[in-house]
């Protein structure tokens, strides 16, 4: 007699699905994902070099200084290259994700059955996150403007009593 328990379940849909299964299909989805792990590990290895380089710059700039105002400098210098490493690593990994995101959404548009009919929302899709890619590196340039139009405030001695 036929119990249906999930066990058997889980093995009638393997075995159904076993004849459909594409090798190469699945070897390609995983080649994607191995692309975009490298992708990855790839701007994080660069990112990191970059702030090592930058980091040993201010060490060396710091060691070098001879007086409290050369000091001051070489730090306000460090924390300049600094927002603007942060600011291009930020873009960096916004724009890998978009290209991502992009790939993506164009890999399920070609392994879906009716994938001529996803196209207007694939087009959407893809619009939008180019559209927020563009917005927020918009957002950083404007932030960093601003941050650099902004000028030290003049010192008041205060008020004797």
């Amino acid at each position: 007699m036929f119990k249906n328990t999930p066990f058997e379940a889980i093995a009638k849909s393997m075995t159904e699905s076993a004849p459909k299964f594409d090798l190469g299909a699945a070897q390609d989805a995983m080649r994607n994902g191995q692309d975009n792990l490298k992708a990855w590990a790839d701007l994080a290895q660069s990112q990191a070099a970059q702030a090592q380089a930058a980091m040993m710059e201010t060490v060396e700039a710091v060691k070098g200084a001879k007086d409290p105002q050369s000091a001051f400098e070489a730090f306000r210098t460090s924390s300049e290259t600094a927002v603007a490493l942060f600011q291009q690593n930020l873009k960096d990994a916004v724009a890998l994700s978009v290209t991502q995101f992009h790939g993506t959404v164009d890999a399920v548009q070609k392994s879906h059955p009716a994938g001529g009919s996803l196209a207007p929302m694939v087009k959407g899709m893809k619009a939008a996150a180019s559209t927020a890619e563009s917005t927020l590196s918009t957002a950083m340039e404007k932030g960093a403007a601003m941050a650099a139009s902004v000028s030290p405030g003049t010192k008041t001695k205060r008020a004797a009593k």
